[in-house]
């Protein structure tokens, strides 16, 4: 909900860079939602001071690695998992 929130507050322009987000004209094409790296899509607007960023396929990521799909699912925040994941390669 929160994110809805944020969204809400530019409602037409952030309505103009979702149509664009659905229209990735990059080649080779970013990732669909769906896959498993998505968030390696390009960056269309970034709010790092309020801790989000807008991705070419919709996706809204928070600076904690949760993410908002652009059908309405949310990914929780998996921070911890990458950090645990760092630690245990650096090893």
């Amino acid at each position: 909900m929160v994110a809805l929130a944020l969204l809400s507050t530019h409602t037409y322009i952030n309505h103009q860079i979702m149509e664009k987000a659905t229209m990735c004209v990059h080649q080779p094409s970013c990732p669909d939602f769906h896959a498993t790296d998505r968030d390696a899509a390009h960056v269309l607007v970034t709010y790092p001071e309020q801790g989000w960023s807008l991705l070419c396929n919709g996706i809204v990521l928070f600076e904690d690695t949760g993410e908002l799909l652009p059908d309405g699912h949310a990914i929780d925040a998996r921070r911890a998992d990458l950090t645990a994941a760092a630690m245990h390669s650096a090893a």
